[in-house]
This record gives C-alpha cells, sequence and structure tokens, in this order.
C-alpha cells in the first residue's frame, strides 16, 4: 500500500466525531461493533465519544493499513452514506446504479408506505456495517 495517500482522512473523522456519540467516526475507521455500541448508547453516555477525540489519529492509521485506497474515495462515500444515505449518493458514487436507485425511490415514498422506510433503514444499517470493505473490494478491482 502506498503510505503517501491514506484510505482515511483525520479531518473527515473528526467531522463525523462530531456525530460521534452515534458512532459515525467509529463506523468511518471500520470499527463496527464499537459504532454499534456508541449507536445505541450515545457514545457510551458521551464519555468515550469525549475520549475518542484524542483517538481519531490512531484510529485513521489503522484504517489506513486494514483498508486499500484507491480511485473511490473512503471520506467522499462516507460523508453522502451519513449525511445524504437515505438518497443513495454514496451508491451512486461507488458505481452500483441499481441500489442507489432503490434507496432514491424508497426516500420518495416512505411517507406514504412505510415498508419503504425499512428498505432504507436496513440499508442504511448494512451499509454502516459493510461500507468500508466495498469500498476497498472496488479499490481493488473486485
Amino acid at each position: 500500500m502506498d503510505e503517501d495517500k491514506p484510505s482515511h482522512s483525520i479531518l473527515i473523522g473528526y467531522v463525523l466525531w462530531i456525530f460521534g456519540f452515534i458512532g459515525a467516526h467509529r463506523f468511518y475507521y471500520g470499527k463496527q461493533v464499537t459504532g454499534v455500541i456508541w449507536f445505541f448508547t450515545l457514545g457510551l453516555f458521551f464519555i468515550g465519544w469525549i475520549i475518542d477525540l484524542l483517538l481519531i489519529p490512531a484510529m485513521a492509521r489503522q484504517a489506513d493499513r486494514r483498508f486499500t485506497p484507491g480511485p473511490i474515495n473512503y471520506s467522499l462515500a462516507w460523508i453522502l452514506l451519513t449525511f445524504l444515505g437515505a438518497l443513495g449518493l454514496h451508491r451512486f458514487y461507488m458505481g452500483k446504479v441499481w441500489t442507489g436507485l432503490l434507496y432514491l425511490a424508497a426516500s420518495g415514498v416512505f411517507i406514504a408506505f412505510p415498508f419503504a422506510a425499512l428498505i432504507i433503514v436496513i440499508g442504511l444499517l448494512y451499509d454502516f456495517l459493510t461500507l468500508n470493505e466495498q469500498l476497498s473490494d472496488l479499490n481493488k478491482g473486485i
């Protein structure tokens, strides 16, 4: 792996840390288990969230060693997922047009059809848990 080209940004980690009490920065750095714990406990009752302020540089280094950098940018994909995920823009960015269209269609009708909201929630949960691996596989050309 090219040391000059990190896969995960420390700056984006801090941006997501602002929303870290829901685990966004932990999911970004590939720490799914603690991301889920942070999500359900509000960052371990905000104490873990505050401690993470100091841990982000180390989490970024670990993610850089674990995930493959490449043409699909992790930071942009995570920003799209975190802030516009219900619209499926992160899926379009990754070239997954059909599932992007599914998200987009479901987000347009979820008010009238609760089933559409369920599709979005399950899809977002799946993407929060697996986005780094999906991106790494795409960057490897798999």
